[in-house]
Order: structure tokens, then sequence, then C-alpha cells
């Protein structure tokens, strides 16, 4: 039976994960080393495959996980208090600074791509990913409705659902394009289209 993780162990998995992340943005995956990450987070050799006894592969789903909660974390405190029209607003414009700062490089397609999607840890990773962000999507829905700014009668899992492949698929439009025009798109009409339930004004944000 493996060890307990220590709270010294874990800060140090920690800094090690924190530290690949970063070279990893640097650099690109494709280019970076074990070597690399373990000059960055002064990690000797024996000290690296303690914590990641897999090597490399290990040690980049980690890292997606990283960068998976990253996603979630840039986007509060807006993503948690979506419960008034100038909130959903703010949350808006956090996304599209957020992915047009990213530009076309996006480190956790970049991580999937090295490791593979169909890999059950990667496949879980994004399952969680898109699973926590629509839920607080919906939760954000739901506010609207108990404040009697959105109709009681709307899906909200199924409207949360469809405003997250909205955002993904502008995302994935700018990475191939450099234009967030698709991004905004999607965003704003979701919105449009919440504000209309309530018998809010559609004029375009």
């Amino acid at each position: 039976m493996p060890e307990a993780p220590t709270t010294k162990g874990r800060a140090t998995r920690a800094r090690i994960v924190e530290g690949a992340a970063e070279v990893l943005r640097e650099q690109g995956v494709a280019f970076t080393t074990l070597d690399d990450i373990r000059g960055r987070t002064g990690t000797s050799k024996s000290q690296l495959f303690h914590y990641f006894p897999d090597g490399k592969d290990e040690l980049l789903l980690a890292v997606a996980q990283f960068e998976a909660d990253r996603v979630l974390t840039d986007q509060q405190p807006h993503l948690g208090r979506l419960d008034s029209w100038e909130s959903w607003q703010r949350w808006r414009d956090v996304v599209v600074e957020r992915y047009e700062l990213q530009g076309d490089q996006c480190p956790l397609g970049s991580l999937f791509l090295q490791v593979g999607r169909s890999r059950p840890g990667a496949r879980a990773i994004v399952a969680e990913l898109m699973r926590q962000w629509q839920e607080q999507l919906a939760r954000g829905m739901r506010a609207l409705q108990a404040n009697g700014l959105v109709s009681p009668a709307l899906d909200v899992d199924r409207t949360a659902a469809a405003l997250l492949a909205g955002v993904q698929g502008g995302v994935a439009i700018m990475m191939s394009t450099g234009d967030s025009t698709h991004l905004k798109a999607a965003l704003d009409t979701g919105i449009e289209h919440l504000r209309a339930t309530g018998g809010e004004p559609t004029a375009r944000i």
C-alpha cells in the first residue's frame, strides 16, 4: 500500500507541476524535456520519478489537470456570481479576454495532443472540466430565475450545455483563425437568449 503523502510532499509535487506548466507554456510540449523541468523546479531525477513514477506522461497528465483547473479559476469570481445581467456581462468579458490573451496556443489542448485524448486519465480531466463549467453556468441561470430575471420554464441544464458548446466552438475557431468574432457571438447570443426568456430587450451587448 503506497505511503500517504505528507504536507511537504504535496507541496513539492504541486511546485513541480506548477513549474512544469510554466516551462510547457514557454517552450511547448514537443520541445520540453524532463531536464528542462528539473532545471526550472530544482528537482533531482530521483525526486521527479518519486512523485511521477511513470515519467513524462504522468507529469503531463498532472499538468493537464492543473491547466484545466486554471480555466475555471481564471473566470472567478465572476463565474460564481452570475446572479445579475451585469455579472453575466463581466463574466463574458473575462472569457473573451482570457482567450484573446491566450491566442492560438492552448496549453490544455497541446498537452492532450501529447498524452492522447483517448487515454482514460485525459478524458476524465476534460469531462470533469466541462461538468464543472456547465454546472456553474446552470447555477447562474437558476440564480437569474430566483431573481425573476429569467423564465422559470427555462430548461437550465440544456441551456447551459448549449452555451458551453458555443463557447468551445468559438474558442476552436479562434485558435484556427486568430479571430474572436465567433466566440463573442456565441457568448452574446447565449446571453441574449436568456434575457429574452424573461422579457428583457435583446439588443446586442
